[in-house]
C-alpha cells in the first residue's frame, strides 16, 4: 500500500469518526431545542416519519431525518401511540425517543358536568382538566348565541348540556361549547315544538324555567310539580321568588341568603321584577326539561322547603305563612 493511498484511507477513517462524533453528540448531546417546554399531540394514524417532522416544526428537535434514522437503529420496534406529548425544554433527541417510547397522555379527556352546573362552574372544570383557560370558554360560552325552536338565545347558558363528554385535548373553546349543545339538542323531549305553542312560552324562555327547576328541586317527583307551580304564577304576573335566580346573581355563591340579598339590583331578581329572569340560571339536565315542558296541572302557587330534599306546596297565601312558620322558624 503506497504512501498516498495509506494517507487517503487515514483521512476517511478521521473523517467518518468525525461525522460519527457530530451526528453522536447532534443526537444525545445537543439540547439547544426546544427552547421552553412544548406540547405536543400526536393524532391516531401517524407514523414516525409524520411524528418527526411534526416535532421538527414545533422545534422540539433540529432534523427530523436525523431523528427517524437514530430510531431506526436505537429503537426499532417504536410505534408512537396517539397522545399528548410533553417535552421539558432543552433535551436531546435520545430524551425526546424516551419520552415517546414511554407513552403520553391520553389524547382525550373525559369530562363529566354535573346537572345544574352554570357556564363558570363548567369554565372552571375544563380549566382543571388542562384543557384551556376558564375565561376562553366564558368569552365563548357568554359571546355565542343559538337558534333553538326558532327563537335565538342571547347566550349559551342553559344550553350546554350536563353530560359526560369525550374531548380531544386539541379541542378549542368552542368547538367544545358546540359538542355540549349539539347534544343538548338531542335531549330535548321528542314533542318540545308542539308543547311550547301548547304553553305559549319559547323554547328559550321554557329552557330558563328548567333551569330554575334544576336548581330548586331536590327529588324526582317534584320536579313537574314545580314546574306548575312556576307556570302558574307567570299567568298570573306574579314575581317567581325564586332564592336560586338571587344566588345567580350574586358575584360568589351564599349558603344562606339575606333580606338584604334579596333587594339586589339585578334583572335575575326574581323577588323584584315578574317573569323569568333574561336567560337560565344553570345548564339542566334532561329530567328538569321534561318538566318544565310537560309541567303537572295544579293550583298550586307557593312552596318552601321542608327538609329531607322536599317542598310544602300551598295554594294560598295563609297556606304558605303557616309553611313557613312551621319549616324555616
Amino acid at each position: 500500500m503506497t504512501r498516498f493511498v495509506r494517507l487517503l484511507v487515514a483521512v476517511s477513517v478521521a473523517a467518518l469518526l468525525v461525522a460519527a462524533a457530530s451526528l453522536t453528540w447532534f443526537v444525545l448531546g445537543d439540547r439547544s431545542l426546544p427552547a421552553q417546554p412544548t406540547t405536543a399531540i400526536v393524532h391516531k394514524g401517524s407514523g414516525v416519519a409524520e411524528v418527526a417532522a411534526q416535532l421538527q416544526q414545533q422545534d422540539v428537535i433540529r432534523s427530523a431525518g436525523l431523528f427517524r434514522l437514530y430510531l431506526r437503529v436505537a429503537h426499532p420496534q417504536l410505534a408512537v401511540e396517539a397522545a399528548e406529548y410533553t417535552f421539558a425544554a432543552h433535551e436531546t433527541m435520545g430524551d425526546v425517543a424516551r419520552t415517546l417510547a414511554a407513552g403520553g397522555r391520553p389524547a382525550i379527556v373525559w369530562l363529566t358536568i354535573p346537572e345544574g352546573f352554570t357556564a363558570r362552574q363548567i369554565a372552571h372544570r375544563l380549566e382543571e382538566t388542562g384543557l384551556f383557560p376558564a375565561a376562553d370558554f366564558l368569552h365563548v360560552a357568554f359571546t355565542t348565541s343559538i337558534v333553538i325552536g326558532g327563537t335565538r338565545t342571547k347566550n349559551l347558558e342553559g344550553f350546554l348540556f350536563p353530560d359526560t363528554y369525550s374531548i380531544p385535548r386539541d379541542a378549542s373553546p368552542l368547538e367544545v361549547a358546540m359538542m355540549m349543545t349539539r347534544q343538548f339538542a338531542r335531549e330535548l323531549p321528542r314533542d318540545y315544538r308542539l308543547a311550547a305553542r301548547h304553553l305559549h312560552f319559547n323554547v328559550p324562555q321554557i329552557v330558563t324555567l328548567a333551569s330554575l327547576i334544576e336548581r330548586e328541586a331536590r327529588v324526582p317527583d317534584e320536579r313537574a310539580l314545580m314546574a306548575g307551580v312556576y307556570y302558574n304564577r307567570l299567568r298570573r304576573n306574579m314575581p317567581l321568588e325564586v332564592d336560586a335566580t338571587i344566588e345567580y346573581a350574586l358575584p360568589q355563591h351564599k349558603p344562606v341568603l339575606s333580606y338584604e340579598d334579596l333587594k339586589i339590583d339585578s334583572p335575575y331578581n326574581t323577588y323584584l321584577h315578574a317573569g323569568l329572569p333574561p336567560t337560565p340560571i344553570a345548564n339542566p339536565g334532561r329530567a328538569s326539561l321534561v318538566a318544565a315542558f310537560h309541567p303537572r296541572k295544579t293550583d298550586y302557587l307557593y312552596y318552601v322547603y321542608m327538609g329531607n330534599g322536599r317542598h310544602k306546596f300551598s295554594r294560598t297565601l295563609a297556606e304558605q305563612q303557616r309553611a313557613e312558620r312551621l319549616y324555616l322558624h
